[in-house]
């Protein structure tokens, strides 16, 4: 059995890395997309992990596919398409925050038909994010699979990533990115996050609706501070890790894939018997992953490896 299968997007961030000598901005062509980049992000913390999507028929297609086969990502559910890949371009202010640019092509293009039933039920987390509830084929094919794991009793997480360019308007965000919410176990979001799914900016009280609509772990994520973290009727932070940062493109990834990778280690039903403390550790050590994610930069190529872990 596959520990997390991500469903969603996989593309080409045009990241900026610094200026050259007439203020030209500069750019790498980095491998992203968040659902990949969770995928990756456990996979490099030793988890058996897969991906369905698609990507262009075309150089940066066959280039992210032999990314995700690198870091032993299983790349069957990952489908070509006769649209480009899509692109996301990262610029980059003076203190690593990140702006976005999308050009869309091939993740939009995914059918329901194109989602292979029997891999959504051999795992046990199925993992997406909203930038697939955007407008195209792809939502329906998410909302597929989610269902379709749900149904079948596995686990579902869910990082409501809002990107405004996406949307045609902010009202049509929410709606979309809150109608899978009774499909979802564990979900993951920013404090900016928060209130567009909750209209709250309080974290105790947004956290709360959150888990009445029945999600059995929420996560929201606080920069440079840490988590916020509701289990079981309880709520707590767990501190984050100060670093100079470089770069703060994946840290979410990564934080995400840290935690789901860690309560797949601990069996086949990854919430089973989880106790506060327990949980605290898993949260500390995604907080370290991010922070080492933070320090380089890049999504995928500043990910954290297991053996970096070790003393950190």
């Amino acid at each position: 059995m596959t520990d997390i299968t991500a469903i969603g997007e996989i593309l080409i961030d045009l990241t900026q890395t610094h200026l050259n000598q007439a203020g030209v901005p500069q750019f790498s062509a980095n491998p992203g997309g968040a659902p990949a980049n969770v995928a990756v992000a456990a996979s490099r913390l030793g988890v058996k992990t897969s991906f369905i999507g698609k990507v262009g028929n075309d150089g940066f297609g066959e280039y992210l596919r032999r990314v995700l086969g690198k870091d032993h990502v299983n790349c069957k559910g990952l489908r070509p398409s006769s649209h480009p890949t899509t692109m996301a371009i990262v610029t980059v202010d003076a203190a690593g925050e990140r702006s976005f640019q999308f050009i869309r092509g091939a993740d939009i293009e995914l059918w329901p038909e194109e989602v292979n039933e029997g891999d959504v039920l051999d795992t046990k987390i199925l993992h997406f994010g909203s930038v697939s509830l955007t407008p195209g084929m792809s939502r329906s094919a998410t909302i597929f699979a989610a269902r379709t794991a749900h149904r079948g009793g596995r686990l579902v997480s869910y990082d409501p990533n809002y990107r405004a360019a996406l949307w045609r308007s902010e009202r049509d965000a929410k709606e979309w990115m809150t109608i899978p919410l009774p499909l979802v176990d564990i979900i993951k979001l920013s404090e900016e996050e928060l209130p567009l799914l909750t209209g709250t900016e309080d974290l105790e009280e947004g956290s709360r609706m959150l888990e009445d609509k029945g999600i059995s772990l929420v996560l929201v994520t606080l920069g440079g501070e840490g988590a916020f973290c509701r289990w079981k009727g309880e709520a707590f932070r767990v501190p984050g890790v100060t670093v100079e940062v470089a770069d703060t493109n994946g840290a979410g990834d990564t934080f995400f894939g840290a935690v789901l990778a860690r309560l797949c280690q601990r069996g086949e039903n990854p919430l089973e018997g989880l106790e506060r403390g327990e949980l605290e550790e898993i949260v500390a050590f995604a907080n370290r992953a991010a922070a080492i994610t933070c320090s380089r930069s890049g999504a995928i190529p500043a990910m954290p490896r297991l053996s970096e872990m070790e003393g950190v």
